[in-house]
């Protein structure tokens, strides 16, 4: 095991050991004996111990030793047990240390660890989506509510089938790997439905049954479909989930709503009979934005939502990648510090290329 270097954030914690020593050194040499300092010596290897690593613990641990000896010598306390108390009293602080930062650093060897497996694993889950399928070029921005995790329930997956390029994006109630297990579920059985199923409303249905299957009852997914074909159409299932932004060539946008929303997956009642598709026009020129709740309700300091219909013209940029990235940084920017929940974007631009052909994914 190896000590880490400090960041330049924790400097002040780093040089408090040595600090500590100086002062109670200082103190001691001008006040004299009767001060009765000494003992506070082993506050340096007792701060070390909290912030460094057992083999800088180990040399404050000696510094503070031989510091100890010298005012000692000094002082003449090792004519009584004053002295000795002191010595005892930082070979002893100095052990319970070294013991604390090696603890100290497997937990934290442990917890890289398990974060890394987190993060390879939500890169499988989410892999990248293509960059085009058929006549429509996609882009993706994913900002996870706890940084140091990177892992969330939000899912989104973009897949060219012959029925038609399909697209989900979904939210995961919970956060942590329950709701990255469940995000699995439903991903592992959109990406084998879209290719089998014909139409999207038999696409929701297997969606349902397997979500049905896997969960407990109390988790659930708000998620919505999207199927677009050759015929300037995009086909909407909405699983309770906020209603797409489509922002037209001449830069107008609109929010289709459906008739009526169902409920999300995994609460399907059985008298509900699911959610109806509805149709609404995409054509070149078009953007569809799909996210999850992470976005509109991310408030800024004094409580207010998240705009987003005052946003469409940060989609005006020619790169779709980039247009994205400029939305996901005013969201943070609203936020004005970390997001309080996942926030996943999904946007599809229709360009044009590829109409009337199978859809090709690059």
């Amino acid at each position: 095991m190896t000590d880490q270097k400090p960041p330049a954030s924790g400097m002040v914690l780093s040089c408090m050991p040595l600090a500590v020593m100086a002062v109670v050194m200082v103190v001691d040499v001008v006040g004299g004996p009767g001060v009765g300092l000494l003992p506070l010596v082993s506050l340096g290897p007792a701060f070390s111990g909290l912030v460094g690593g057992w083999r800088r613990t180990a040399v404050i641990g000696v510094v503070a030793l031989g510091l100890c000896v010298g005012l000692g010598v000094y002082d003449g306390l090792f004519e009584e047990r004053r002295g000795f108390a002191a010595l005892g009293s930082v070979v002893g602080v100095t052990g319970a240390g070294v013991a604390a930062a090696v603890t100290r650093g497997r937990r934290e060897a442990e917890l890289a660890s398990v974060r890394s497996i987190a993060e390879v694993a939500q890169r499988v889950l989410l892999r990248p989506v293509p960059l085009t399928a058929g006549p429509l070029q996609a882009a993706v921005s994913y900002t996870s509510a706890v940084a140091e995790a990177r892992i969330g329930g939000d899912l989104y997956e973009v897949v060219a089938s012959p029925h038609g390029v399909r697209v989900i994006v979904g939210d995961v109630q919970g956060k942590g790997l329950a709701a990255v297990e469940t995000a699995a579920v439903v991903l592992g059985a959109f990406r084998e439905a879209a290719h089998e199923e014909p139409d999207l409303v038999g696409l929701g249905e297997r969606l349902e049954r397997s979500v049905g299957r896997e969960l407990d009852g109390e988790r659930f997914v708000t998620a919505i479909l999207a199927e677009i074909g050759a015929d300037h159409d995009v086909v909407f299932l909405n699983y309770g989930h906020p209603a797409p932004m489509l922002v037209r060539g001449d830069g107008s946008a609109d929010f289709p709503q459906p008739s009526a929303y169902a409920l999300p997956l995994g609460l399907e009642a059985p008298e509900s009979g699911g959610p109806k598709p509805y149709r609404v026009g995409f054509a070149p020129g078009d953007q569809l934005l799909l996210y999850t709740d992470g976005v509109t309700e991310t408030r800024d300091p004094t409580g207010r939502f998240y705009p987003l219909p005052e946003r469409v013209h940060l989609l005006k940029d020619g790169d779709a990648h980039g247009a994205l990235e400029s939305l996901r940084k005013d969201v943070v920017r609203h936020a004005a510090g970390p997001l309080h929940d996942d926030a996943a974007m999904l946007l599809l631009r229709y360009h044009g290329h590829g109409e009337g052909k199978s859809a090709p994914i690059t």
